[in-house]
């Protein structure tokens, strides 16, 4: 059973930044993917970015240029480097990984941009 430990997000002002930490620990078939998805307020859950064990990443089109997804494979961690923030970045932030097949998500983190 993998446990993912989310950290970061919070409030922040139009045009601010924000990084995002993931933390995998009980990996047992080595985690392949590390990424995050977001729900908005009345929105369904949109994939934001994700980055592959061998270093390849996907972005969505609408943070494409201002977030950056970083990971370090020996620790099973990953970043998500947000910047030039606006209000529809606003949302819960879920880390999600997948050990072999098996796909976990986090609990989520709030993410508030005001202007």
């Amino acid at each position: 059973q993998v446990h993912l430990e989310e950290s970061g997000g919070g409030l922040v002002r139009t045009g601010g930044s924000l990084r995002l930490s993931c933390a995998a620990t009980g990996s047992r078939f080595g985690i392949n993917l590390m990424g995050w998805y977001r729900q908005a307020p009345g929105k369904d859950r949109a994939m934001v970015a994700s980055i592959r064990d061998d270093g390849s990443t996907r972005y969505a089109a609408f943070v494409e240029g201002r977030f950056t997804i970083a990971r370090d494979s020996a620790k099973d961690t990953a970043d998500l480097q947000m910047s030039d923030l606006s209000a529809e970045d606003t949302g819960l932030y879920y880390c999600t990984v997948k050990d072999g097949d098996m796909e976990y998500w986090g609990e989520g983190s709030q993410e508030t941009v005001s202007a």
